[in-house]
């Protein structure tokens, strides 16, 4: 069964962010548009890379009204620990939800179960709390931050452009399609 159209399911987790840890709930994530960004494990090796670029393109998230999670079976204190001694990660200043009990990687259906660790999910949440986009990468592939973006854009003209889609390589400011019986066959 697929994610995409299905609310996210209610959690409760705690995050590092800003130099605290705070409660984040599936209430936080009612009337904007969110990222959960599941990877593996802290302290590794492509998940440092993945978050780094995430944080290089955060403003330009914010600007679009979109907070990400990223989020990982690791505790809220590995995440302090991992922000504190990592460059690359402590330049985050998104919310990094811990997912000790693997609620929610099951929630999202990205738990590898014989590890307890994550796969590396990527998930666009509308302001419904609907999921909209979903994107799973083997553990030795890693994401891009800019892709994630056009896409996030993709998403939310065609939620406000309901008789509109998105073709492929679709940016920002170009052309879309309305789906008629007049383009069948045509494109």
């Amino acid at each position: 069964m697929s994610l995409i159209n299905t609310e996210v399911k209610p959690f409760k987790a705690t995050a590092y962010h800003n130099g605290e840890f705070v409660d984040v709930t599936d209430a936080d994530l009612k009337g904007k548009w969110s990222i959960f960004f599941f990877y593996p494990a802290d302290f590794t090796f492509v998940c440092p890379t993945e978050l780094g670029d995430l944080a290089d393109n955060y403003a330009e998230f914010q600007k679009l009204g979109v907070e990400i999670y990223s989020v990982s079976t690791d505790t809220h204190f590995t995440h302090k620990a991992w922000h504190d001694s990592s460059e690359t990660i402590g330049k985050l200043q998104f919310p990094m939800l811990a997912d000790p009990t693997l609620q929610i990687s099951r929630n999202f259906e990205v738990l590898i179960e014989d590890s307890g660790l994550a796969e590396r999910g990527t998930f666009v949440v509308d302001p419904d709390g609907k999921i909209q986009i979903v994107e799973i990468n083997a553990g030795n592939i890693g994401r891009n931050a800019e892709e994630l973006l056009r896409k996030v854009k993709a998403a939310q003209y065609v939620r406000n452009n309901p008789n509109e889609v998105c073709p492929a390589k679709w940016k920002e400011g170009e052309e879309t399609l309305a789906p008629s019986l007049d383009l069948v066959g045509k494109i």
